[in-house]
């Protein structure tokens, strides 16, 4: 069986979808509002305990977070990368517009700039 994306690169679903939700300074309940996804749903999501995701949920949180949804659907394990497809993980499709970048270079860019929005309350 082959590893998934974020499996891959170390980082869940999970963790890639509350890190696109951080980085654009969102609550669960904000999310609700946006996609009609209960936050009870999105939060057992972000903590991993629901490992395959409908297809059209995935798609909801792809326009509200404004990710290729080709990117979530690899993430959650319904196909596998593409070569030169664009980002290569959930926190590179949130980065995309900074150019081209090291899949490494995605997650640390993603977790730093989280930990900095966390920081300006």
């Amino acid at each position: 069986m082959k590893p998934n994306v974020t499996q891959e690169q170390g980082k869940s679903l999970g963790a890639g979808l509350r890190t696109a939700r951080e980085l654009r300074k969102l609550s669960l309940r904000q999310v609700e509002e946006g996609t009609g996804v209960s936050n009870a749903y999105l939060s057992q999501l972000e903590n991993d305990k629901i490992k395959k995701p409908s297809p059209h949920f995935l798609h909801k949180l792809a326009a509200l977070y404004d990710i290729e949804y080709e990117v979530l659907m690899e993430a959650a394990g319904y196909f596998t990368k593409r070569e030169n497809a664009g980002a290569r993980t959930l926190a590179g499709a949130a980065l995309r517009s900074l150019g081209k970048l090291t899949s490494e270079e995605e997650e640390q860019l993603a977790d730093y700039l989280a930990y900095l929005r966390s920081k300006q309350k």
